[in-house]
């Protein structure tokens, strides 16, 4: 695949845009020219590819991009990371393009969605996690961070205290550091002087990447309790459901009591951003249930979760799901 054998993409935000308007074999020549406008010194901003970088687990990998934070705002960022997983059909660039049904929905690239958050966090570290399995070329699946089907639909479970979505995060951010050489890297195990001065921790889900803030919310209680994990948790300031979905039948949303009891004492701020197409559809009526039952819940336990419905007054689409990447 054209993702496993490039190394190391640097794109410029002039060089994403292009890649909107070329052909899939024009596609494949982006890396060397992106590669060049990087080595020139000419682009604010570097978005690095990050191939097979492993989790807790050797066996365990996941692409990864990392877009630095403007070098005005460099110092500002002060070990600040956000972390941002993707949906079904987002995939690299050039992998999208030669697919009929990802041709169509370019915008919403793993690069282009990087620059988008680097507006939204320009004081920032971002990284996009790449799932580990495409399906179909289609549908994400989240297996390094919670047990899925084929279909990438969860099956939740627990803290362990040696695997689990937390496990992973952890020493995939610090095994990402080390490779992008980046100061100060947060160490993939160990207590709280093993977390880097100044480290805070963003979480954004989009689509069918909140399954894995889901599994972050089952395992808290254990992750909470564990001397190990419990510092690293502590500096996760913020989640960011936008728009949660997928191919289960259940548990688009998280509804235990004792879990979602555990969030809202956490600390971390939690958001909720949906539109009607995930929330409104009656053909799946339990995602608009239970995205009110968390929120409640959250509420009824003292949490004060920031939530709002875009695009509450079109009709729901998929343009408009994507959009809320955009307008949270």
């Amino acid at each position: 695949m054209l993702a496993e054998r490039a190394a190391v993409l640097d794109l410029t935000l002039i060089t994403a845009a292009k890649a909107m308007t070329t052909s899939p074999s024009e596609l494949r020549g982006l890396h060397a020219s992106a590669s060049r406008d990087a080595l020139s010194g000419t682009p604010l901003q570097k978005l690095q590819r990050l191939p097979a970088v492993p989790g807790n687990l050797p066996n365990r990998v996941n692409d990864l991009l990392l877009l630095r934070p403007d070098p005005e705002e460099q110092e500002k960022s002060n070990n600040r990371h956000v972390v941002f997983f993707h949906g079904d059909i987002q995939n690299f660039q050039e992998e999208m393009a030669l697919q009929p049904e990802g041709a169509q929905w370019l915008s919403w690239s793993l690069e282009r969605v990087a620059f988008t958050l680097g507006c939204r966090f320009p004081d920032r570290h971002v990284w996009v996690v790449r799932a580990s399995r495409m399906y179909l070329h289609k549908f994400s699946c989240y297996q390094n961070f919670v047990e899925s089907n084929m279909f990438g639909a969860p099956e939740h479970s627990p803290y362990s205290a040696d695997s689990g979505a937390f496990h992973h995060l952890r020493a995939l951010l610090s095994h990402g550091m080390e490779r992008a050489s980046l100061p100060d890297p947060l160490q993939p195990q160990g207590g709280a002087d093993s977390i880097p001065s100044g480290f805070s921790l963003t979480l954004v889900g989009f689509s069918k990447g909140c399954v894995v803030l889901n599994q972050m919310v089952y395992e808290l209680p254990g992750a909470r309790a564990d001397p190990q994990m419990s510092p690293f948790v502590k500096h996760i300031s913020d989640m960011f459901w936008l728009d949660g979905g997928h191919p289960g039948g259940s548990e688009t949303w998280v509804t235990d009591k004792q879990v979602l009891k555990e969030l809202a004492g956490s600390g971390v701020s939690i958001h909720a951003h949906v539109t009607p197409y995930e929330v409104c559809d009656p053909m799946r009526a339990w995602v608009g249930r239970e995205h009110g039952h968390f929120i409640k819940t959250l509420e009824e336990f003292g949490a004060c979760p920031s939530k709002k419905l875009h695009f509450k007054d079109d009709p729901p689409s998929i343009e408009n799901h994507f959009r809320v990447i955009q307008e949270f």
